[in-house]
Formats: structure tokens, C-alpha cells, sequence
């Protein structure tokens, strides 16, 4: 039996090549890589102008069923797929975000994939990489800095000091920062207000970069940020505080593409780190639309269950962008489908068709999702040891009545050889021309009603509901000309409802809409439902506590 390794001992055995090869593998001169190190480096915004009148390639989604502690595999099938693609003779790219330290130090882990499917270097994705999270973090309380010196100076602008609507952020889990009160200690220190803390990845600057097309079109985003409101209710934008320019000016690598290679030495793009459930949870556009110009295919990722990530992909990625999806990917274990049928997990390793069947409604409603866009899926069966053959085949007989296929993918322990038939299918499925994608809702229609029709035809809830001031908030946006913005939900991941103790495929539950935030910058709305935070807290025990730096000087625990 082989020795068991794990990811980041995996990772440190690479053998990587140096980055230029890599860009050389994509027509990227030597010098438009703006390297950092020998295994990472930028693309420059030069050539990425050049580029845009070539045709683009196929674009491939992977997402998944709601994530449970069992785990499914969406990075590491990314991943996977790309060089799958590349080994059966496809020109691929893989594009996928990078990963917050707040999650790494907590519970959830890194974002470079794993086993035999990953992106390196991992250890410097899933720690401070080329340092694009803390310019958003340091752009974003620059503006807040700002917000308080104006009051401070005569508040000019006249700003309501109630209404302040801009939060700071850091990239870590910390709950005791949710709600503060800031400027205490006298006269000096400004004038006392309410305030708070979200998570990096939940800035609508991490949102805005994402979104961005260029250095000029991130500029003009950022001077729409909408910071707070006058006593008569109307808007302070940052461009008023004279914000934008400075802000852009720390962005100005960040904006870059970081270009790095997968385990099989295949190119990758990991750019952005959004989160699904609290933000639109894709990597850059910039990252995305560059990769389509280099790639025949590009294979990447939208964060948590379809429901989350592969929604806002679509209704908000997509429509602004311009993209046209050739196939989706749903991805699957027969570990987190039994959770979905009542196993506990220190029992998933023993067979149990019976709960498989019993879970297999919550993907059947995935795949019925993805297909309301009009986008063709493919169903990956990540494989585990553990899986029986008789499990494996109840989930194939459930997906092939939803018409549709699954595929047992073994690219965790194999690379690119145990995913072949994944990478065939695809390109059947995208060859074919068979898309036909169309956004869940048109732009006219009205904000409350888009929160609505998510809730019905998505989560299959029965209605959303939510306060006069809420409603009446959206009513005032609308008014002021961002009505025709998509909205971006920000609920639980772990379920179509927004009790994160519901699994399966629940129906007729009602979503209440708690708050709703209004990213003028970034170009969408923010729906707050149920209990959701947009700064999460640390568990009992968390990961931090097993990273360390061994005797050589390698780091240990990290995942």
C-alpha cells in the first residue's frame, strides 16, 4: 500500500519549472511577467491589452452540491480538469481565487486544491501570495480613514455620522470586531460613532477588483462607492472624498493576474477571493477574460453549492462580463450525498446505498439549477477510498434520471489520468454547441422582486420576506437609479434554506431578508438573509493552532 501523503507534502515535492516556461507555454513575452520569486509572477496590463482581439475559448464552470464536514472537492476537480484537458491534448487554463487567511487559521483550509490536483506554490497561495489582500484591505481602510478625518475636519459633506454606511475590514476571523464603537478617548480622537469589522474577502473593494476591466475602469468603481448619507438621505460617494485615486494607486498590481502552474506544470490564474455566501465568490474577471484569450479551454470555480457560487457566476459574473458558459460541472462525493441522507460522520466510511439515494435530491436540485441558465452539467463523483462500488453506482443510476451523467473521477490520488473521462465529456458537451445560457431575471425588473425569484426558482423557498425599512430602502435605490442592478444573496452556504441545519433539498421555506447593502462600486446589491455573517468567528479549536515552522523551516499543519 502507498505511503499516504498529504497535500502541502505533496505540494513541497513538485517539481516545479520556472514561471517564464509557463508564460511561455501561453505566447506571454518574458517581459510582461512581473515576477515574484521563481514560481509566481503577474501578467502586466500591457499585454493583456494586446491580446483582446483573439477569439475566445470555452468556458468551463465547476461548482457543486451545498458543502458539508465531509467534504466535495470543487478546487481540487478545477484543478484537476485542467490538466485533464491538457494531458487529452486541449489547450487549458485553470482560473480560480485566492484564499483568505481568516478561513486558513480557522476551519475551512486552503483554496489550492489537493492531492495530485492542485495549484503551487500552495503554501504562498494560502498565506500572504503576491500580496493582493492586503491592498484591497489597506485600499479599503484608507477610505475609512478618510471618512472619519472629513468629519473630523468641519464635515464639509455633511455627512449623518448615523449613516455612515463603509465598515473597516481585516482578512482575519475576529467576532469581537463585528460591532465596535470607534474615535473614543476625547476630543483628539474625532467624534465618537458606532462602527464594525468584515472580512477582507467580503469588501466591496475585493468585489470591485473582481468586477474591474482595467486600472480605469476599477478607478471609476471605486469613486461609486457609496460611504454614507446626509440627514436628507442622500448619497456621499468616495469620489467626493476624493478617495478614488489613491485607492487605485494600491491597487495597481493587484489589479495584475497572478500566473502560477498546476502539480502537472499546467498554467493557472489565481486572481480575487470573493466568498459565495457573504459576497459574488468568483475570481477576476480580468484573470478569466485573459485566459479565454490564451486558452481553447478555461476551467474555473465559483464558490460553495450551486445555489450560492454558480448563481452569482452566472446572474452577475456573467452578465456583466459578457460571458457565455459552454458547460457546467456539479461536483459530488457519495460522503457528503450520505451527510445529505442522515449519516453522521464518523460513520461515512461504512456502505449505506440507502443513504445515498436518500441524499442524492439536494445534487438533482443543483442539476436542475444550473440547467434553468440554459447551461449543459456534467455531474463529477469526487472519489474517496471509502466509496463502494454499489454507492457509486446509485448515484449514477439518480443522475442519469435527471438527465444528465456522472463521471468517477480519481484525480486526487491520479492527477489528470484519473479524470480523462471527465475532460472527454466536456469537450463533447462544449463542442457541441449546446448552451444556450440566459441570466435567472432581466435587469429591469424590480429589486425585491429579483431577491424573490432567486428565492423561488433557486432555493425553492416559498417567499422572501423582509421589513417596511428594508423594502422601502430598495424602493429608494431604485428611485436613485440602481434598479437595474443583479442582487448578490448573502445566506448560508450549507443550505438551500437559511437554517445551515437543513440538508437535502427543503421546500416551501420562507428567506427573511435582514438587511440589504447597496455596492454601488462593484454594481450589485447586497441581500443579508437569516443569521449569515459578513465577519465570521474562529472555532473552539482552531487551525492556527497546529501551524508551526518544523526544525527545517518548513511549515507544518497548513493543510
Amino acid at each position: 500500500m502507498a505511503e499516504f501523503k498529504s497535500d502541502i507534502q505533496i505540494a513541497r515535492a513538485a517539481n516545479k519549472k520556472p514561471i517564464m516556461e509557463i508564460g511561455n507555454k501561453l505566447g506571454i513575452p518574458t517581459e510582461h511577467l512581473l515576477p515574484y520569486g521563481h514560481d509566481k509572477a503577474k501578467v502586466s496590463a500591457e499585454f493583456i491589452k494586446s491580446v483582446q482581439g483573439n477569439k475566445d475559448g470555452k468556458l468551463i464552470l465547476v461548482t457543486a452540491i451545498n458543502p458539508t464536514p465531509a467534504g466535495e472537492g470543487k478546487t481540487t476537480t478545477t484543478v484537476g480538469l485542467g490538466d485533464g484537458l491538457n494531458r487529452i491534448g486541449k489547450k487549458a487554463m485553470v482560473c480560480i481565487r485566492e484564499a483568505s487567511l481568516g478561513p486558513n487559521f480557522g476551519i475551512k483550509g486552503g483554496a489550492a486544491g489537493g492531492g495530485y490536483a492542485q495549484v503551487v506554490p500552495m503554501e504562498d497561495m494560502n498565506l500572504h501570495f503576491t500580496g493582493d489582500f492586503h491592498a484591497i484591505t489597506t485600499a479599503h481602510n484608507l477610505l475609512s480613514a478618510l471618512i472619519d478625518n472629513h468629519i473630523y475636519w468641519g464635515n464639509e459633506l455633511g455627512i449623518d455620522t448615523r449613516r455612515v454606511a463603509w465598515r473597516r475590514v481585516m482578512d482575519m476571523n475576529d467576532r469581537a470586531l463585528r460591532q465596535i464603537v470607534a474615535s473614543l478617548g476625547g476630543v483628539a480622537n474625532g467624534y465618537p460613532r458606532e462602527a464594525g469589522f468584515d472580512i477582507t474577502v467580503a469588501s466591496e473593494v475585493m468585489a470591485i477588483l473582481c468586477l474591474a476591466t482595467d486600472l480605469k475602469d476599477l478607478e471609476k468603481r471605486l469613486g461609486d462607492i457609496i460611504v454614507a448619507y446626509r440627514r436628507d438621505k442622500s448619497p456621499v460617494f468616495a469620489r467626493d472624498l476624493k478617495a478614488d485615486g489613491a485607492m487605485a494607486v494600491l491597487l495597481k498590481d493587484a489589479i495584475q493576474p497572478n500566473l502560477v502552474q498546476t502539480l502537472e506544470n499546467n498554467p493557472a490564474f489565481v486572481h480575487g477571493g470573493p466568498f459565495a455566501n457573504i459576497a459574488h465568490g468568483c475570481n477576476s474577471v480580468v484573470a478569466t477574460t485573459t485566459a479565454l484569450k490564451l486558452a481553447d479551454y478555461v476551467v474555473t470555480e465559483a464558490g460553495f453549492g450551486a445555489d450560492l457560487g454558480a448563481e452569482k457566476f452566472f446572474d452577475i459574473k456573467c452578465r456583466k462580463a459578457g460571458l457565455q458558459p459552454a458547460a457546467a460541472v456539479i461536483v459530488a462525493t457519495v460522503r457528503a450525498l450520505k451527510m445529505n441522507g442522515g449519516v453522521k460522520k464518523d460513520d461515512l466510511g461504512k456502505e449505506n446505498v440507502d443513504a445515498v439515494i436518500k441524499g442524492c435530491p439536494n445534487l438533482g436540485r443543483h442539476i436542475e439549477n444550473v440547467k434553468q441558465f440554459g447551461v449543459p452539467a456534467v455531474v463529477a463523483i469526487n472519489h474517496f477510498g471509502t466509496d463502494t462500488d454499489a454507492e457509486i453506482q446509485a448515484v449514477k443510476d439518480y443522475v442519469k434520471q435527471q438527465g444528465a451523467d456522472a463521471i468517477l473521477c480519481r484525480h486526487w490520488a491520479d492527477g489528470s489520468a484519473g479524470i480523462e473521462e471527465l475532460a472527454h465529456k466536456i469537450v463533447e458537451i462544449a463542442e457541441s454547441g449546446q448552451s444556450q445560457f440566459a441570466p435567472l431575471y432581466p435587469d429591469d425588473m424590480k429589486l425585491f422582486d429579483k431577491i424573490d425569484t432567486i428565492v423561488k426558482r433557486i432555493y425553492r423557498g416559498s417567499e422572501a420576506v423582509a421589513d417596511k425599512s428594508v423594502r422601502d430602502q430598495l424602493h429608494q435605490w431604485e428611485q436613485q437609479g440602481y434598479g437595474n442592478l443583479p442582487v448578490c444573496m448573502a445566506k448560508t452556504q450549507y443550505s438551500f434554506s437559511t437554517d445551515p441545519n437543513l440538508r437535502g433539498a427543503p421546500t416551501g421555506h420562507v428567506v427573511p431578508v435582514r438587511e440589504v447593502r447597496l455596492s454601488a462600486g462593484a454594481g450589485f446589491v447586497v441581500a443579508i438573509c437569516g443569521e449569515i455573517m459578513t465577519m465570521p468567528g474562529l472555532p473552539k479549536t482552531p487551525a492556527s493552532e497546529r501551524i508551526f515552522l518544523n526544525e527545517e523551516g518548513f511549515i507544518e499543519g497548513l493543510f
